[in-house]
């Protein structure tokens, strides 16, 4: 199972929020550079980079700050947050993304995600399914769809999609565990195509054994690593001992 840490941006900083609650924001570094390469040194190989301003305002904003990261370090980035056009894409790519998020654009403009499937290809593109009461939420979460989650998925799935991301946003930055039923769940009903990578929630190290027998492709972890709950060592053992 692959070990994601998140870096969430706003005003070109690193935050966390909660729920994602743009109000709960709480900043844990101004230098995201300096986040990704501590994560680099701990032989992290992959970063989940969320543009929350981009997420709110419906377009690309941080894209300098995937600029930077890409240039100064060798992690597989995936980065996600108000991709709205091919154009938002190809800035996102040129800037040194490996993938791309997709999750409000899955919902609302279907034809075009699709077309980023078809032209990219099914490793660059990730399907973000993130969800509360296992209904579907957009635009940074700040709006709910009435797309049922697992549905949603299992249609994505028949497109070409094999990595979906997954978030019960009631868990997000909560610290109290993350959505295992919800998680076993879409395994069973998504099949065997399905590349589930957990977000939301994590709080301890005990948690990642869980996510690999349930057969999670990778989990994303964020506050629990900038809250001290799961150290850079341990995730540093857990990646040695995995390959």
């Amino acid at each position: 199972m692959r070990i994601i840490p998140a870096i969430d941006i706003i005003d070109g900083k690193c935050v966390r929020l909660s729920k994602g609650d743009y109000d709960t924001k709480k900043i844990y570094n101004e230098h995201p550079l300096e986040v990704a390469k501590e994560f680099e040194a701990h032989g992290i190989e992959y970063l989940h980079l969320v543009d929350l301003d981009g997420a709110k305002s419906k377009h690309i904003v941080n894209h300098k700050v995937l600029e930077q990261i890409a240039s100064n370090t060798s992690l597989k980035i995936d980065f996600g947050g108000g991709l709205k056009t091919d154009d938002d894409l190809r800035i996102a790519f040129n800037s040194g993304a490996q993938q791309i998020t997709g999750g409000s654009i899955a919902v609302k403009d279907r034809d075009t995600f699709i077309n980023w499937i078809q032209k990219y290809g099914a490793d660059k593109i990730i399907l973000g399914a993130d969800a509360k009461d296992e209904k579907v939420a957009v635009s940074g979460w700040l709006e709910d769809s009435k797309e049922e989650l697992i549905p949603f998925i299992q249609a994505y799935l028949k497109e070409g999609i094999s990595y979906v991301i997954c978030t019960d946003i009631s868990k997000d930055g909560m610290l109290e565990g993350p959505s295992f039923d919800l998680y076993s769940k879409i395994i069973r009903e998504a099949g065997p195509k399905i590349k589930l990578i957990a977000s939301g929630g994590i709080s301890t190290f005990d948690e990642l054994p869980k996510l690999v027998e349930m057969g999670c492709e990778g989990t994303i972890i964020g506050k629990a690593i900038y809250e001290g709950r799961i150290s850079m060592k341990q995730l540093e053992e857990f990646i040695l001992k995995s390959t």
